[in-house]
């Protein structure tokens, strides 16, 4: 997946996200949370390891960001920042819109939208899942690792 960012809605969480990326804070990370039709959830460092499944969710980079709320609409292949109930207590964790979800619109704060990859995207939305913790079924079956996670320009993307 290619993702644009949109560097004058949130260049502190653009700027966030792309020295945890060069520093491969995500490299080896999985999408623990995948709620069909709706998104996919990345970058949680606790997804390293599989004995802290029962923590998956909760990890971050040892901080939180303020957030970055713009008029962008959350659509298909927006990339956005997950958080908890404080609007500023995102660090590390985004996800993937598989759909429109305008009740997120200007409570959440999104940074980019994929460029290319829809076929991924759509591969990673449609794997099978499992209740989580909390009830809701939302963990993949079968692991969906991120390889890596590498900032590059338009013409390294192919874009």
């Amino acid at each position: 997946m290619v993702i644009e960012f949109w560097d004058e809605i949130a260049p502190a969480t653009i700027e966030n996200f792309k020295k945890l990326a060069n520093e491969m804070f995500y490299d080896g990370t999985a999408f623990h949370r995948v709620v069909k039709g709706f998104m996919i959830q990345g970058g949680d460092p606790l997804t390293k390891d599989a004995n802290e499944e029962h923590r998956w969710g909760t990890g971050d980079p040892g901080y939180k960001i303020k957030a970055e709320f713009s008029d962008r609409p959350h659509v298909s292949g927006v990339i956005s920042m997950a958080r908890s109930q404080n609007p500023d207590s995102a660090g590390c964790q985004f996800f993937i819109c598989l759909a429109p979800a305008n009740f997120l619109d200007g409570q959440y704060t999104c940074f980019g939208q994929m460029v290319s990859g829809d076929d991924v995207l759509s591969a990673i939305g449609d794997v099978e899942t499992a209740r989580a913790g909390g009830g809701e079924k939302s963990r993949p079956v079968k692991r969906v690792g991120v390889e890596s996670i590498r900032i590059v320009s338009r013409e390294e993307a192919g874009v």
